[in-house]
C-alpha cells in the first residue's frame, strides 16, 4: 500500500493592513497596562478670582485625588507622587478622596505615605465613595466603618478630612476658606452644614469627591470647585473616546468644566483599580490664584 500523505491545508497570511492594526492594538494595550498608570504629569492652571486680596494673588494650590491604594499599586509609586507634589511648591494641598480602593487592609499604608504631604496652609482631604465603601448611587455600604477608620488614620498624620465643615485660613493676614463635602452616594453629603457660616465676600475654594456635587450647592459662592471620581474615563481609545465615563458623568468627566457660574476642576485622579489607562495619564494639578 502506498502510504497516505496528509492533507496540506493552506495559509492565508494576514494582509498588511490586519498585520499593523494587530501591531498597534498590541502595542497600545502594553502601553496601556506597563507604562501609563503611573506615568504621573502635573498640570499646572491659572485660577482668575474675583475680587481678590493682592496677599492672595500667587498662592499655590496642590490637588491629588482617587489613590485607591491597595496591593495592585506598585510600593515605590505614593512616595514617588508624594515627592514630585513637594517639589511644585504649593502653599495649600488639596486631597478629594478614594484613599482606598477596598477594605481596611491598606488604610494605614496610604495614610502614611500620604502624611508626608505638608504645606504652609495645611493639607486638607475630603473622603470618596470607596473609602465610604459605597460602588453605586444605591448607596449600599459593605463596610460600614470604613471611612471613619480612613478619616482616623488620616488626621492621626496631619491631614485635616472635612466632612460637611469648612476651615478658615490665614494667609499674609488675609482670609481664605475651604470647605469640604462628603460623598455624594454616601448619604451623608450635606452642602448646607459645608458652607454655614462662611463670608459671601471671602474666596472659597470647595472640596468634593463626586463633581455632580456642585449641582447642588445652589447660588453659593465657589471660587473653585475640586473633585476627582471620573478618572477621566481612564481610558480614551483612539476612535472609541473615553469608554469608562458613564452617562451622568459624561456632563463634567475631566479637566476644567463649568456648571452655571462655577468652575469645577476634575482631576484624573493617581491610582486605579485596573491597572490600565491610555490617554489619561495620572495627574497632580496645581493652581495659582490670581486677580481675575
Amino acid at each position: 500500500m502506498q502510504p497516505t500523505s496528509a492533507k496540506m491545508v493552506p495559509t492565508v497570511p494576514l494582509g498588511h493592513g490586519s498585520a499593523r492594526w494587530v501591531g498597534r492594538t498590541w502595542a497600545r494595550i502594553s502601553y496601556g497596562r506597563k507604562v501609563e498608570p503611573t506615568w504621573l504629569e502635573a498640570n499646572e492652571i491659572t485660577l482668575p478670582v474675583a475680587d481678590l486680596d493682592p496677599a492672595l494673588e500667587g498662592l499655590r494650590i496642590a490637588h491629588l485625588t482617587d489613590f485607591h491604594g491597595g496591593e495592585h499599586l506598585p510600593q515605590h509609586y505614593l512616595p514617588e507622587v508624594v515627592e514630585r507634589t513637594l517639589s511644585l511648591k504649593p502653599d495649600l494641598i488639596a486631597l478629594t478622596g478614594d484613599f482606598v480602593h477596598k477594605g481596611y487592609r491598606h488604610v494605614t499604608d496610604v495614610a502614611q505615605a500620604l502624611g508626608s504631604l505638608k504645606a504652609p496652609l495645611g493639607t486638607f482631604a475630603v473622603l470618596g465613595n470607596h473609602d465610604f465603601s459605597v460602588r453605586n448611587a444605591l448607596g449600599w455600604r459593605r463596610h460600614r466603618g470604613l471611612h471613619l477608620a480612613v478619616t482616623d488614620s488620616l488626621e492621626t498624620r496631619g491631614i485635616r478630612v472635612l466632612r460637611n465643615t469648612s476651615a478658615i485660613l490665614d494667609h499674609q493676614g488675609v482670609p481664605f476658606q475651604v470647605a469640604g463635602i462628603d460623598d455624594l452616594w454616601s448619604g451623608e453629603c450635606d452642602p448646607v452644614a459645608a458652607l454655614r457660616g462662611l463670608c459671601p465676600n471671602t474666596p472659597r475654594l470647595v472640596l468634593a469627591h463626586n463633581p455632580l456635587t456642585v449641582e447642588q450647592l445652589g447660588k453659593e459662592r465657589c471660587d473653585l470647585m475640586l473633585s476627582g471620581h471620573t478618572h477621566g474615563g481612564q481610558v480614551n481609545w483612539p476612535g472609541l473616546g473615553r469608554l469608562f465615563i458613564g452617562k451622568n458623568a459624561r456632563r463634567l468627566p475631566s479637566g476644567m468644566c463649568r456648571h452655571e457660574n462655577k468652575p469645577v476642576y476634575v482631576n484624573k485622579g493617581i491610582g486605579y483599580g485596573l491597572r490600565f489607562r491610555f490617554g489619561v495619564r495620572p495627574e497632580v494639578a496645581v493652581f495659582t490664584l490670581r486677580k481675575a
